[in-house]
């Protein structure tokens, strides 16, 4: 294991005193569940050696330590982004310190376009699958875990048991939810109509600039994921006006609570 996540991780436990089994990152504008942890104790990303720096306006940056439904949980309010310039080793760094820290699920969640024309702003979508559009693939180069495979499986990227034990929370509570295929693009600007309607024939049902790179390496280090959108707009071509990250975080914040309700309820039977 790289010397720099054992250093990183040994201080998130020292800090934070974590023993959190499920983790879970917190996407532009769902920020509420934060407000929900029990004996919190919060952890800035800048003082966490060698974690990259969060300058994304709707993210905290801060890595928190607590329970919620009574288990243990870490969670990271703000996300790093290929975006901002970081390289995809940097941008999933913090993966690697929480399966080194203990964590064996994570819950991950975004704001996303819909390109699927069923879908409204405030959608919550399961996702089923995702296509990695964004040229690059963060296990190339010098792998942080040795012990990890070569060429990790892809075939069944998000936990069975997680996908139907969320179906199963969201049937109880009346949470409405669907189901899609995330694609995940480079940003940071948005897609063109053209580009929208290429990833419709493509399969995709909704489009955002995260997620995908934290896939590829939570399956490379054999963590079981969820993933979670929340659809914050249509995509071009479909919406009435122009995009505008203001009205993203809008429309998240105006899912929040069925989201804070749904993913408390899915921690809580982990």
């Amino acid at each position: 294991m790289n010397a720099h996540v054992k250093e990183s991780a040994a201080f998130v436990k020292f800090r934070l005193g974590a023993d959190a089994k499920t983790a879970v990152i917190l996407g532009s504008g769902l920020g509420a569940l934060a407000k929900d942890i029990a004996e919190k104790k919060e952890l800035p990303y800048r003082d966490i050696p060698h974690f990259p720096q969060e300058t994304v306006s709707g993210h905290e940056g801060t890595l928190i330590g607590g329970f919620l439904s009574g288990k243990e949980v870490l969670v990271m309010n703000g996300r790093f982004h290929y975006y901002q310039g970081y390289s995809m080793a940097e941008v999933t760094y913090p993966l690697y310190v929480l399966r080194e820290s203990g964590v064996e699920n994570l819950i991950v969640s975004n704001a996303a376009g819909g390109i699927n024309e069923r879908f409204h702003p405030g959608t919550l979508m399961i996702l089923k699958d995702f296509i990695n559009f964004f040229g690059t693939n963060p296990l190339i180069g010098p792998r942080m875990d040795d012990e990890g495979p070569q060429f990790p499986d892809m075939s069944r990227p998000f936990s069975r048991r997680l996908t139907d034990l969320a179906r199963k929370k969201a049937q109880e509570l009346g949470v409405p939810y669907t189901e899609g295929v995330y694609l995940g693009t480079t940003g940071p600007s948005y897609e063109t109509a053209a580009e929208i309607r290429m990833m419709r024939i493509l399969g995709a049902d909704a489009v955002g600039m995260s997620t995908v790179p934290e896939i590829i390496a939570g399956n490379y280090l054999k963590m079981e994921i969820l993933g979670i959108s929340c659809i914050t707009n249509m995509a071009t071509g479909l919406a009435s006006g122009p995009h505008a990250h203001e009205k993203v975080l809008e429309e998240a914040r105006k899912a929040e609570g069925d989201f804070c309700r749904w993913v408390k309820e899915i921690i809580g039977e982990i």
